[in-house]
Order: structure tokens, then sequence, then C-alpha cells
């Protein structure tokens, strides 16, 4: 892919004080509190751009994104943005803990030439209409671009990792710690000849995707559409898979407004393609008992490679189920490639919620059935919670999908479904701002 370095917008921590109170998480998993509470860090928090508040006397010429382009613009005038003023690569170090094993992501953040995808760009998820609508309307209107494109490309020699090492040992621009105590450093990467190795070693890459494929969708359709020589590249964020630091954790699935839904009934269908485990429990400790057991026969299936899953719908017992029958894939994917065929997410959407639960790939993007829980230190157990709350009827836990089952889905030129991967942690927003 052919990258090169660019003269960034950052924050003026003249003006601002600590950058880090002004930079936020992707715009597509801020929840309103979230928000809030990002609006109350900072006056200059980015929040205020790219998921700035909806009012009732919104029009045509005054609404969220014209106040955004206000913001940027103001922001600019004031010096609480300020422009590089020679062009840089920026080596961006995220710091993290995970079940007690400490992990360092490792990603460069330079200009990216926007291509139709192919063999230089592949995605590997599909995407939804709306958010791509929204982002298109947020460029128009401020004629830059703020959140990061995730991309993966490979390199055994790790030439990039250790020109970010090199970087490390400056002082960073921004070092900021978040809720989840992600520990988030910028450093420039300015040396002409270390600019030169990165760009001569992505030239003969191709990348896939990773996180943003709305943000990449609408930084292509703007360039289309405008004919804008700066927008024909874009602010993108690469990390090698052969970092140590590149972590993918699950999606679970919680499910609700089904129609005379019965557990009962739905673990009679599924034996007929699965093996299916009880974990049945009758009191509060049982109960979490049970539940590490499914959780822990997930586990020991995902390294057999096998399609596993947990799942609850309360009334005392955990399942695991387990795919035996792998001819039912070929019979409701097997225009798909075998890559597709094989993801837990492709197993759990085609036989069980489409094949059992009549949740379509229309009803899918409506999402008036499924929601989408990460991964996150209480996901499991907040999914359970709404489920004997009645908030929803069932939940089916994931394993995370492997890198290699990435690649070989991109390289066959197929797309996994929706919200199938989790890359932790989130590459935040507002580190380099790209203004066309």
């Amino acid at each position: 892919m052919e990258i090169r370095p660019f003269k960034a917008y950052r924050y003026n921590e003249a003006v601002v004080g600590d950058a880090g109170s002004c930079i936020s998480p992707p715009y597509d998993v801020i929840n309103s509190e979230q928000a809030d509470e990002l609006y109350k860090k900072s006056q200059y928090n980015i929040v205020r751009v790219i998921k700035g508040k909806t009012q009732p006397a919104d029009s045509e010429g005054n609404n969220q994104y014209t106040r955004a382009a206000a913001y940027l613009n103001d922001w600019i005038k004031k010096g609480v943005l300020k422009q590089d003023s020679s062009e840089n690569i920026y080596a961006y170090v995220q710091n993290f803990e995970l079940a007690g094993e400490e992990f360092e992501r490792l990603t460069f953040i330079a200009l990216g030439k926007l291509e139709e995808f192919g063999k230089i760009v592949r995605p590997h998820e599909q995407t939804l209409s709306k958010p791509k609508i929204d982002r298109l309307n947020l460029q128009r209107a401020t004629g830059a671009t703020f959140g990061l494109v995730f991309m993966l490309y490979e390199d055994k020699k790790k030439i990039a990792d250790k020109i970010i090492r090199k970087a490390e040992d400056q002082k960073p621009s921004i070092d900021f710690v978040d809720e989840y105590e992600v520990r988030h450093r910028l450093f420039l990467i300015s040396d002409k000849n270390d600019i030169g190795q990165i760009e001569k070693i992505m030239a003969g890459k191709s990348v896939i995707i990773a996180d943003g494929h709305h943000r990449y969708d609408t930084g292509l359709n703007y360039y289309k559409e405008t004919g804008n020589a700066a927008a024909a590249c874009q602010a993108m964020a690469f990390t090698n898979t052969r970092n140590e630091g590149l972590i993918i954790l699950a999606t679970h699935r919680v499910a609700g407004n089904l129609k005379d839904f019965d557990i009962s009934e739905l673990i009679t269908e599924l034996k007929e393609n699965f093996e299916i485990t009880e974990y049945k429990f009758d009191s509060k400790p049982d109960k979490a008992k049970a539940k590490q057991k499914m959780l822990s026969q997930m586990k020991a299936e995902y390294e057999k490679d096998r399609n596993a899953f947990g799942v609850y719908s309360g009334k005392g017992v955990f399942y695991t189920a387990v795919l035996k029958n792998k001819k039912a894939m070929d019979e409701a994917a097997g225009n798909m490639s075998s890559a597709w065929r094989s993801l837990d997410v492709a197993v759990l959407h085609k036989l069980i919620l489409e094949g059992l639960l009549g949740i379509d790939e229309k009803k899918l993007a409506g999402e008036s059935n499924i929601e989408y829980v990460k991964d996150t230190s209480t996901a499991i157990d907040d999914s359970i919670t709404k489920v004997d709350a009645e908030e929803k009827q069932v939940v089916f836990f994931m394993n995370p999908p492997k890198i290699e089952q990435i690649q070989k889905v991109a390289d066959a030129g197929e797309k996994m479904p929706q919200k199938s991967t989790y890359f932790y942690p989130k590459m935040y927003t507002g580190l380099t701002i790209n203004k066309l």
C-alpha cells in the first residue's frame, strides 16, 4: 500500500492543558452517558466534533455537522489545534493488561492512499449504511478526517516495530490512561530515513481493515464526490499482524423480541447439528461454577478449532453447543469459502440465528433482535443479568476469531458478518487530525 507522512493537526497543550482530556474513543462505541462525561472532561474534547448532540431546532443550516465544523475552525483559529510544521509518521503505543498479562501494541499512523477494495485493501466485515451516511455528512461539513482506519499488515522482519520502539525513547506528545487502564502514547517519527524505511516496506503490502470500515468507505465516497486531491489519502493506523500486542476479543450476541421463543425447543432443535452439554445450577455459588464450566469448555473447543458457543436463557442452566455436523454449514452457506464457513460467527448466524430463530440478514441490519456485546471484563455477567431480568431472552457467548481466520476470509475476497471482531483496545480519536 502507498503511504506517506503528513502534517497533522494536534492538540496544543500550551492552550488545552492535558491533551489526554481532549481525545476520545471512536464515535461508534460512545453511548450517551460516555458522551456526557467526555463533554465534561474538556471544552475542547473531540466528542463535540465526532458525536455532536442534536437539538430540537436543528435545520439544514444549523445542526450537529455545521456545529462540528464551527468547533474545528474555531479551535484552529485559537490555537487549540496546531498543525505540525513538518511531515511526520506518528508512533502510537498502547499498553494494557488482560487476564493478568501485560501487552504492548505498536502502531504507526500515516496517510494511506484510498483504493477500491481488491488486492491492496481488503475489508473483513460487513458494514451498515446508516453510519456511513452520518460520517459522510460530517466529512462534508468539516473537510477533515478525525477517527483512524485501523489497518493490519504483515512484516516478519518487524521493521516499523523497531522504528516505533526507537521513537519511544522520546518524550511522548500525549501520555494518557483511559478508564480501562489502557495507556495511550503518541510519538513523532520525523527522521527521513525512518520514514523512508516504513514507506518502502509498505509499498508492496496489502492490508486488511481491522476496524473503521465505515470511515474507509466514507473517505472513498468523499473523494469520488469532491475530486479533492487531498482527499485521495486518509489517516490510517497500521499494526503488524506479527505484533504480540494485537489482541482480538469476542463479541457476544444477546437476543430479544423473539416471538414464541422457548429455550427447550431451541435446545431440542440444536441437537440435530450440535453436541449439547448442560451445566445446571440451583444456587448462586453453583451458578458461578456452572458458568465457568461452560466458558472452560468453550475455550477447550476453541483450542481444538471446533465451533462452540455458550447459551444462556435462565431457568437454572448454561449450555455449550459444539458443531458436530459440518455438512449443515455446507448446505446453509455452500456458496461461501471453507474459510468463511469455519467461522464461529458464520455458524451462529446461519444455523442458529437465521436457521432456527428467523433472524435473517435484513433483521440483523435493522438491529431489532440482536444486541452486540463486546467482551469487556463485565460483558458476560451483564448479559446474564439482562436475561435474568427478562430484558432479553437468550444470550449466545462467543469465542473470538483467530487472526489466521480473518486473513483467510479476506484472501477469499469475502466479508465476515457484522460485529465479528473486537480488536482490543480501541484506537482513540483526536490524536492526529487530517484537514483536507
